[in-house]
């Protein structure tokens, strides 16, 4: 029984953590929560007023003259850029298990496999580095361009492409960075299905793809959808690959893919200097309902995505 409980304190470390971080944010950031209100998320402007004004009383709250805080912007940039690094990643990552445990012969596969996981001890600045001295010259020159002209028909793919800092960039940089995550366990589970379920499928007349396809990757599913949380965990809360390429768009909305974008991992760094010049603490405050909000939208998208498992968990067992 001792032994059971020693191991229920250690599992209760986890979530007694992420509840103590929510708590200290919530706690910390209320002053900010009861200035700003609702226009928090509803207004994209940004400004941390006169820093060299004395400070005011508005609402019953100390705040430098001409202060405002709103990061619509931020929330936009950061989910637009999560979800097309999702677009990009899942398919490619899918793609990359599959070849990995299906097409590749053992000794290779293990070669190609160390160096698909080792994209993933690759430190996030280094993708950042790479992004800015290769891929945003190559986008804003070439790609992006070539994008307007064959495609700027299509909503959000059209206007000014920009100088190669924005959305799309930030979407690939994070896409690179998950996609190891994504194609290593999917593969591990692909390999963990049973033969006798591969056989079968052959013995009934299926080709090779029909087999991945229509019996293996369904038996995966769970697994899929599990890595999917942990990708779109990391790409939610990544910093300073994003930091780097992603143009640090300040009150602005992308209205196309080019578009420079903040998202907000990547602003509380940029901007936390700034605000520390603010003698009210209002400033500093208010980055910390910015990691308030982000933790919110972190923990929803998870429980979203855990409704989507045990959905899927009901509808195999009663098949």
């Amino acid at each position: 029984m001792s032994f059971r409980r020693v191991l229920a304190v250690f599992a209760g470390i986890l979530p007694a953590s992420l509840v103590a971080v929510i708590v200290f944010l919530a706690v910390y950031s209320w002053p900010a929560v009861r200035f700003n209100g609702v226009g928090f998320v509803t207004s994209s402007t940004w400004n941390l007023g006169n820093t060299y004004g004395s400070p005011i009383l508005r609402d019953g709250v100390q705040v430098l003259p001409g202060a405002h805080y709103g990061i619509l912007f931020l929330v936009a940039g950061t989910l637009l850029s999560t979800l097309l690094a999702l677009v990009i990643a899942v398919p490619v990552g899918v793609g990359a298990a599959i070849f990995l445990a299906e097409a590749v012969p053992g000794q290779l596969r293990l070669w190609l496999s160390f160096l698909v996981e080792l994209l993933a001890a690759v430190p996030s600045v280094v993708f950042g580095l790479w992004g800015y001295a290769v891929l945003i010259p190559l986008l804003g020159h070439t790609i992006f361009p070539i994008m307007q002209r064959l495609l700027g028909f299509v909503p959000f793919l059209g206007g000014p492409t920009g100088s190669g800092y924005g959305l799309l960039t930030a979407g690939i940089v994070l896409s690179l960075m998950i996609v190891p995550l994504i194609a290593a366990t999917l593969r591990d589970a692909i390999l963990a299905e049973p033969m006798v379920v591969r056989e079968s499928a052959a013995a009934l007349g299926a080709t090779k793809f029909e087999t991945v396809w229509k019996v293996v990757l369904p038996g995966v599913r769970k697994i899929l959808i599990g890595v999917t949380i942990l990708a779109t965990g990391r790409a939610l809360g990544e910093t300073m690959a994003v930091l780097m390429v992603s143009g640090n768009a300040l009150n602005y909305l992308p209205p196309n893919i080019y578009s420079p974008i903040s998202t907000m991992a990547a602003f509380i760094v940029s901007q936390l200097d700034s605000a520390l010049q603010d003698p009210t603490g209002l400033a500093v405050r208010s980055l910390a309902e910015v990691a308030l909000m982000l933790s919110v939208i972190s923990v929803g998208v998870n429980t979203l995505a855990r409704l989507v498992l045990y959905r899927a968990g009901l509808k195999d067992a009663r098949v």
